[in-house]
């Protein structure tokens, strides 16, 4: 998809955290704007192509054209001005502005956090290089993805459009009681098939996948708030504390309050 000597800079930065409703539905910007969602949900149009996206999802809206949004659930964040450092065609520009989703939201939520931290000041150093460099591996994600699925041939292509059904269900579902069987009904195929075409999609299982999701909002809630173990887990999905605190060790190495202590905002 982006050509591995193409590389884009930040020019402007802000993190927003559980905006409720954006100030203006509809706005146009004089540079690339990028929106990456950690949490929550919102509807977009921008020109002929329009959808919902979530944590995991990067929408992007090229200079002069109208983005139109709105909020579905409280969402946090990041907004992102940027400039690509080389020339190119208006069908490309067309081809990246609209929605890119990235699976691995483990490295992605890695990358969240420490551009929260590394905030933006212009171009003083060091906090602009280390965010220019976050920045360009998110495109280097959404690039190496990109190539992985367009490197698997028409048939896989065929079967990426079901599993991005499937991964938009899991987004709007993640943080409640899960039936999979609701999912491989709604899609006319068997739990297995879905599994295994999730796998050949995603490179996990839709399982590997909500569990991401989960400790994911987990890791923001344990470093921006103060609620309790028990109050985090019913808002990832998990019926308690103690579960929540064994799947998170078993994932992250250390234990929910370890992880609070060191990153706690």
């Amino acid at each position: 998809m982006l050509r591995y000597d193409w590389a884009a800079t930040p020019v402007a930065y802000a993190y927003w955290h559980q905006k409720s409703a954006f100030a203006l539905e509809r706005d146009v910007y004089e540079s690339w704007t990028m929106f990456a969602v950690e949490d929550g949900r919102f509807s977009y149009e921008i020109g002929e192509r329009k959808g919902e996206a979530g944590f995991g999802d990067l929408v992007v809206c090229r200079p002069g054209v109208p983005f139109i949004r709105r909020t579905i659930t409280p969402l946090t964040f990041h907004f992102i001005h940027f400039e690509w450092n080389s020339e190119m065609t208006d069908e490309y520009e067309r081809e990246l502005s609209g929605k890119h989703s990235v699976s691995d939201v483990d490295r992605l939520s890695s990358n969240y956090r420490y551009m929260r931290e590394v905030g933006f000041a212009g171009r003083q150093e060091p906090a602009f290089g280390r965010m220019k460099h976050l920045f360009h591996d998110i495109w280097q994600l959404v690039d190496m993805e990109r190539s992985s699925a367009d490197g698997r041939g028409s048939a896989a292509a065929e079967a990426d459009s079901a599993m991005q059904t499937a991964r938009q269900w899991l987004l709007a579902h993640a943080y409640a009681p899960l039936v999979y069987r609701e999912l491989s009904d709604l899609l006319g195929i068997s739990p297995v098939q879905l599994t295994r075409r999730f796998r050949a999609a995603y490179r996990m299982t839709p399982t590997a996948f909500v569990t991401e999701l989960r400790l994911a909002r987990a890791c923001r809630l344990l470093a921006e708030t103060g609620l309790p173990l028990d109050a985090i887990a019913q808002k990832c999905g998990y019926e308690n504390g103690f579960y929540l605190s064994r799947v998170f060790h078993g994932k992250k190495g250390t234990s929910p309050s370890a992880y609070r202590k060191l990153y706690r905002v």
